[in-house]
């Protein structure tokens, strides 16, 4: 029953960071893009871009920030993951970037180019 309350809580502020991108122009082209190596919350297009978007909330600080969470092990699945992606919809030559954006209650904190392959 937990699981079930994280993962649409979950949905539920994938949701809304996709939005506040939409707002910035970009173009949502998946959510929750899953495959064996793991899962990328957010794939969009920011002009020539293609952005893989990892989204972490938190309610408060008292188990670290949201950006905190994703640390080096998270930013290797999400890297794996988006060479699958790029394999898979065959688009090798694209520019990419990873982003993060950190919810904190009502506070969106939005990282372009958090961290590279």
């Amino acid at each position: 029953m937990k699981t079930d309350n994280r993962r649409s809580t979950g949905a539920a502020y994938e949701k809304a960071a996709g939005y506040y991108l939409e707002q910035l122009g970009y173009e949502i082209l998946e959510y929750n893009y899953r495959c064996r190596r793991g899962e990328i919350d957010i794939v969009a297009k920011d002009g020539d871009y293609l952005v893989f978007c990892e989204v972490k909330y938190r309610t408060d600080s008292r188990k670290g920030g949201p950006l905190e969470a994703v640390g080096t092990k998270k930013q290797n699945v999400i890297f794996r993951c988006a060479l699958y992606y790029l394999t898979e919809k065959h688009l090798e030559e694209v520019p990419c970037r990873f982003d993060v954006i950190g919810i904190e209650g009502t506070r969106i904190t939005h990282i372009k180019d958090a961290f590279s392959g």
